[in-house]
Order: structure tokens, then sequence, then C-alpha cells
């Protein structure tokens, strides 16, 4: 299945009442998409999207969360500075460069494999570079579950690290050393689809 088999609508209550329940292989993502996208959306923190199958309607391909983000440019390393500043006209003034959250993305248990995910991650990124976006949007950003499958796929589809090093991320977020960090903050910057 491709998403050219899919439709885009708004994961809302009547895609959740018309639909089967959508199940990925995460329960983390299951359990938001099952309780929390709604009231996230009613608080205005996010907007939760699916693909549905044309072929058959009650079945939700793929979900996926966005929201408004930025990168902050403040307390990060220079080293770290540089690569979100490097192709940024006047970045030495400017401090915070608009970006979107891919919040949650999860691809049904029943089809996921087919390489639709990285399908959705090209959808994103022509959504955010279209003329016809009504927001200033740099960066694509992805809080990573810290595992390698994640990883790997944000990896495939061009994502890094915004910090080098998971010691560095610890203390940018002000946890304990030994704290092991759950997600990975990654970015994509789009600039590079314009070229």
């Amino acid at each position: 299945m491709t998403l050219g088999d899919c439709i885009l609508i708004p994961y809302d209550h009547t895609a959740i009442s018309n639909c089967r329940p959508f199940i990925c292989a995460n329960d983390d993502l299951n359990e938001f998409f099952s309780k929390d996208s709604i009231n996230y959306s009613d608080q205005l923190l996010g907007k939760t999207y699916c693909f549905v199958s044309k072929e058959d309607s009650q079945l939700v391909v793929a979900a996926f969360t966005v929201a408004n983000d930025s990168i902050k440019t403040t307390h990060l390393p220079n080293a770290r500075k540089k690569v979100v500043q490097e192709r940024i006209p006047h970045s030495k003034t400017t401090r915070s460069y608009p970006a979107v959250l891919v919040g949650r993305l999860g691809v049904s248990k029943e089809i996921s494999g087919g390489g639709i995910g990285s399908e959705i991650m090209d959808f994103i990124k022509a959504w955010f570079i279209d003329p016809k976006n009504k927001t200033g949007c740099r960066y694509i950003a992805v809080d990573a579950y810290n595992e390698a499958i994640p990883i790997n796929f944000y990896s495939k589809n061009g994502f890094k690290f915004l910090f080098s090093s998971e010691e560095q991320e610890v203390e940018y977020l002000k946890l304990k050393p030994t704290d092991k960090l759950k997600t990975r903050l990654m970015i994509f910057d789009l600039i590079i689809l314009k070229s």
C-alpha cells in the first residue's frame, strides 16, 4: 500500500467513530491516538491527521500529529548553533527558528514495513515547503524514541540529532547525568528541499 491508496483526513471524533481502532507497534502511541489526541487538538496543542485506505474506509493506515515549535539557539553549544544556523542569513541576530514538531507518528500494524512511514515523512516535508503554506517553517523536529528502530527510521529520512551526544542533550534538558533519555531531539532542515 502507498499513500496514493489513501485519503488524508483529520483524526477527529468522526474518524475515530467511523474507523476501526488504530493500532501500531508502539503502546505509547496507541494510547495517545485512542485517548489523548482529541483533547490535544481541542486544547490547540497540535493537530492530528490520518491516512485512511480508499479501498477500506475503516482502516486507518497511519496517523500523525503536528504542532508549532521552534529551535532555540540561546542555550545550544557553539558547534550545534553552527549546524542550525549554517544556511540562514542574519543568523547572528536571530535566536529562534520556526519549526513544526511531528509529535506522534504511527503506522498500522496491518501494513507496517512497506515504506509508508517514509512516504508520510516526505508528505509532511512537502506540506511545509508548499507555497500555499500559511506560516514560515524552517525545520521539522521530532522527539524520536531513543531506540534503534525509530532512530534509524528518522536518520534514513534525513533527520540529524540536534545534540551531538546523549550527554549533551541530558545537560541541555537539565536532567541528572544518570538519567536515561527516553527520546532524542532530531531535526530536518527544509531548506535543502528548496535548492
